[in-house]
């Protein structure tokens, strides 16, 4: 696929099976994600590869983080099967070092581009994916169970996968899109 033709068709994939990237295409995927821009070469950002058994262990750390947050139990049970919708997530923290010559927020977004760029080099590869976030990214026991140091975010999760829906590539912008402004 085209790279160009590749960005301006992107559309997440929010239904997802096997088969998942592995090897060589994990690799590739995560070697994208290296390469987001990196202001200062910090490096800010963790990823973490749940997958097989691993999904079980996201499940318990999710339903405990619920729990913790006082959720109802509609949102526990939401929390414990979200690992289940793919079969292979990343989950991406940005490590962040304050006080550095590079902001916080920009460290936070260069590991928000690394998400953009791993999920475009699954895309390239027939697979596909989305990205979530959502009140857990902020739970003590979810950042606990991800390593999370107080200045670290966890900006969220990469659920990557087989799509099992044809996703529309027509993007059109109109000449009155609120978003695209003349200056």
């Amino acid at each position: 696929m085209d790279a160009l033709e590749l960005l301006v068709n992107r559309r997440s994939a929010s239904r997802l099976a096997e088969p998942a990237p592995a090897g060589e295409q994990l690799e590739n995927i995560l070697r994208a994600g290296l390469r987001a821009p990196d202001h200062g070469t910090l490096q800010p950002w963790q990823f973490f590869v749940i997958e097989g058994e691993g999904r079980a262990r996201f499940s318990q750390l999710l339903e405990k983080g619920a729990v913790n947050a006082g959720q109802d139990d509609k949102a526990i049970d939401k929390a414990r099967n979200a690992p289940f919708r793919a079969p292979l997530i990343i989950a991406v923290v940005a490590k962040c070092t304050p006080d550095h010559k590079v902001p916080v927020w920009e460290q936070e977004m260069s590991a928000g581009c690394a998400v953009m760029a791993m999920q475009m080099a699954a895309v390239a590869q027939g697979f596909n994916g989305i990205w979530r976030s959502g009140a857990l990214t902020e739970s003590p026991v979810v950042r606990d169970g991800l390593q999370c140091r107080e200045q670290d975010k966890i900006v969220g999760f990469l659920y990557l996968g087989t799509p099992q829906l044809k996703a529309s590539t027509t993007v059109s912008i109109p000449d009155t899109a609120p978003f695209v402004v003349k200056f």
